[in-house]
C-alpha cells in the first residue's frame, strides 16, 4: 500500500529528520493517527520525495526520520492542459480531475464562449483556488510533482503562446468534436485504421489524417491540450489558433464536459507516450515498517 503523502518545504537528506506541524501535523496526527514505527511519504511538490519512519508524535506534531530520499524526474512528454474557465461549480473539478491524471502544468484561459468570467479581483482569487484544488489533489494522487498553475490567457495570449510552443518543438492539440485528426493519431504520428475512425470524423478525414500528421514518428516532448468551454470553441478561436500550428483533433466519439476533457485526454496519452510505463516516474509503494 502507498504510503500516505505529506507536503514539507524541503525534504532532508537521508538520515535526517522531518517535522510535520501545522496543517500536515493535524492531519498526520489527529486525522490518520500515525504512531512511531509506521511508515510516511513526504515531498516538496518539486519531485523530491523521502519515505520516512514516524519516530515520535504529539498533539499536532508529527517528526520521522528519513529512510530513503527519491529525485523523482517528471513523466514524458510533458503536458500542458488549457483549460477554459468552467462554470463556477465544476472549475475547481476540472484541475482536481487534470491533476490526478497528470497535467504538469495547467493554463486558465477566458474563452469568447465562457460563461464564467474572470476580471479585477476575481483574477488572483480564481487562480488561488485552483492552485489549492491542484495542491490537494496533488497529495491525494501520491504525485511527486504538484503542476504549475500559469496566468490567465485570453485568446489572442493564447494564440502567441501556441505559436511559441509550436516553435519550440510541442505539439499543440484544441479538442474538437468537429476534428479531422483523431487524438491518437495526433499524439503519435502513426496513422490509425479506417474502421478505427471516431464516429464523429468526416468521411475524407482517412484520406487527410496522414499528410496531417505528417512528419517524425512518436510523441514530442511537450504536448498541449487545448479544452474548450461549455458553448465550445469558436470557429475565430479555432483558425487562430490553426493557424498558430494547433491541431484540432477529436479524442473520441462521445462529447465530453469541460471539466473531464482535459483528464481524459492525460488518461489517453498516458497509454499512448511512455507517461505511465517509465518506472523511474512513478513513486511505488513500500513495505510496511514494523519496526523491528
Amino acid at each position: 500500500m502507498t504510503p500516505s503523502l505529506f507536503r514539507v518545504a524541503e525534504v532532508p537528506a537521508e538520515g535526517g529528520v522531518v517535522v510535520l506541524d501545522g496543517a500536515e501535523g493535524r492531519h498526520a496526527g489527529n486525522a490518520l493517527r500515525v504512531r512511531p514505527g509506521e511508515s510516511i511519504r513526504v515531498g516538496d511538490g518539486r519531485g523530491v520525495v523521502a519515505d520516512c519512519v514516524v519516530t515520535t508524535t504529539s498533539p499536532g506534531v508529527v517528526e520521522a526520520e528519513v529512510v530513503t530520499r527519491t529525485d523523482v524526474p517528471r513523466p514524458v512528454p510533458e503536458v500542458t492542459v488549457v483549460q477554459a474557465l468552467p462554470k463556477s461549480e465544476r472549475s475547481e473539478l476540472a484541475v482536481e480531475l487534470a491533476t490526478e491524471a497528470g497535467a504538469d502544468r495547467i493554463i486558465p484561459w477566458q474563452s469568447e464562449r465562457c460563461v464564467s468570467r474572470w476580471s479585477g479581483p476575481k483574477v488572483a482569487k480564481g487562480l488561488t483556488k485552483w492552485a489549492n484544488a491542484a495542491r490537494a489533489a496533488a497529495k491525494q494522487s501520491r504525485r511527486a510533482h504538484e503542476p504549475e498553475i500559469g496566468e490567465l490567457v485570453d485568446s489572442a495570449a493564447l494564440a502567441r503562446y501556441v505559436s511559441e510552443q509550436v516553435a519550440a518543438g510541442a505539439r499543440v492539440l484544441i479538442l474538437h468534436e468537429e476534428g479531422a485528426v483523431p487524438f491518437a493519431e495526433a499524439v503519435t504520428g502513426t496513422a490509425v485504421s479506417a474502421t478505427a475512425q471516431p464516429a464523429t470524423a468526416v468521411s475524407d478525414a482517412a484520406e487527410s489524417a496522414t499528410a496531417v500528421t505528417a512528419g517524425p514518428d512518436g510523441p514530442p516532448r511537450h504536448i498541449v491540450v487545448v479544452v474548450g468551454p461549455e458553448g465550445g470553441v469558436s470557429d475565430t478561436e479555432v483558425d487562430s489558433l490553426t493557424d498558430a500550428g494547433a491541431r484540432a483533433v477529436v479524442l473520441g466519439p462521445e462529447v465530453l464536459r469541460t471539466s473531464t476533457a482535459a483528464a481524459v485526454a492525460l488518461a489517453a496519452l498516458g497509454v499512448l507516450t511512455p507517461r505511465w510505463s517509465d518506472p523511474g516516474t512513478t513513486l511505488v509503494p513500500t513495505e510496511p515498517h514494523t519496526g523491528k
